[in-house]
């Protein structure tokens, strides 16, 4: 147990980046004249440089094991994130260093979950959950750090000092793999990746999961982008202004972060004794639930906001750690990192688009001079819409013979 826990805090410190940009958004889009679709671009520049990362480090972690991989790639990371915190100085440069640095940190992540599910063969729901719990730890971490340190030094000194923490990532991930075998599952003659890939395509219900995780990621990578920026205009809102509603907006969010770590484990747990298909349905109908009426409580009480906001991370991220044992339990060992990149591709793709989309229905809203509530409203719909069809994909992989497999026959 303590090697997994470890291995977590290494994860945690490498995920601080993700929130790194959606902390100062607010305040950039000031000083550097940004419009919200600018702002949702570069975030969706990170996604994008993730899901390809996550595309190319699964087949490579197929070919060449996933712990080689996951040391390599994360010097990469320590190293981009550090040139992103010194260097980025307008929309350009920020869409491209964001881009870059998303594109070097999946190697936390893919190959870290064939780690876990190759050290864990016991509950592996419980150890998903609690690797993926600690990516929302490290998301509060980095929301934490913003808040403290722009009221005092600004914006760059908190990008500087939320891209020391991968270098931290880094020290610990590779004490916690220092007894962890670099396995290589060989294929039979003749396949290749391409072969890899085709079987992952031809197996239906596994299939099914990642269509399933795909609109979970819209959703998700959606409220994760733009969850900091609602609450400092909520913020704004009720007469906090600058500054400190930016670091407001920050160190509330990173509350609702703090609450989903708890979320994750407890989805991988309840999936472990109920049934995947069954827990994620549920978390899954709850989130969207909130992303069709969040956006309309812009102007409610602050209490009532952040008290939505931790039951939308909670249930937007509880079935996370679901997805990824679900798609293990249906996916030969072979063609796992095959899966996992084919997912990271739809998924990560998907949620590079909607914080995109997203910005572009709030400034569509805005030139139009519609209310706060509208503007917002129709915004976070945007997410639900994106997300409608996951619920769908889970329930048709539940009523699969397929489906037997999953937690021991639970579905």
């Amino acid at each position: 147990m303590f090697w997994l826990l470890e291995f977590c805090a290494a994860r945690a410190a490498f995920a601080t980046m993700f929130t790194a940009w959606s902390a100062v958004l607010p305040l950039l889009r000031t000083d550097w004249q940004l419009s919200a679709w600018q702002a949702g671009m570069v975030q969706s520049g990170y996604h994008v440089g993730f899901l390809i990362s996550l595309f190319s480090v699964g087949f490579l972690s197929d070919r060449f094991g996933a712990r080689r991989i996951y040391l390599v790639t994360g010097v990469a990371a320590v190293t981009s994130g550090l040139l992103f915190a010194f260097f980025a100085d307008g929309f350009v440069s920020a869409l491209l260093l964001y881009g870059l640095t998303g594109l070097c940190s999946g190697g936390s992540y893919t190959p870290g979950l064939a780690i876990v599910a190759q050290r864990m063969k016991q509950r592996q729901g419980m150890a998903l959950g609690y690797y993926l719990a600690a990516a929302s730890l490290g998301y509060a971490i980095g929301l934490l750090i913003a808040s403290a340190v722009i009221p005092i030094a600004g914006w760059r000194a908190g990008f500087i000092v939320t891209a020391c923490f991968p270098a931290l990532g880094m020290v610990l991930g590779w004490h916690a793999l220092r007894q962890v075998p670099n396995v290589v599952h060989s294929l039979p003659d003749g396949h290749s990746t391409r072969s890899r890939l085709v079987e992952v395509v031809r197996n239906k219900p596994a299939m099914l999961s990642i269509w399933g995780y795909t609109f979970h990621a819209w959703e998700l990578l959606g409220l994760w982008a733009w969850l900091p920026a609602f609450l400092a205009a909520a913020s704004v809102a009720g007469g906090t202004g600058g500054t400190q509603a930016v670091s407001v907006g920050a160190t509330l969010t990173a509350l609702t972060y703090l609450a989903a770590v708890v979320g994750s484990v407890i989805g991988g747990s309840l999936s472990d004794r109920f049934g995947r298909t069954a827990v994620t349905l549920a978390m899954a109908l709850c989130s969207l639930l909130c992303s069709f009426s969040f956006g309309w409580m812009i102007g409610l009480p602050m209490a009532l906001l952040v008290l939505v906001a931790v039951f939308y991370n909670v249930t937007g991220v509880g079935d996370s750690s679901i997805h990824s044992t679900t798609l293990t339990e249906l996916t030969d060992p072979r063609y796992l990192g095959a899966a996992y990149s084919l997912r990271s591709l739809l998924g990560f793709g998907a949620g590079a688009i909607s914080p995109w989309v997203f910005g572009l229905v709030l400034d569509w809203g805005r030139a139009g001079a519609l209310p706060d509530h509208v503007v917002w409203g129709l915004a976070w719909t945007t997410l639900g819409i994106g997300g409608l069809l996951g619920p769908v994909a889970i329930w048709r992989l539940r009523n699969m013979p397929e489906a037997a497999r999953l937690a021991g026959g639970k579905r």
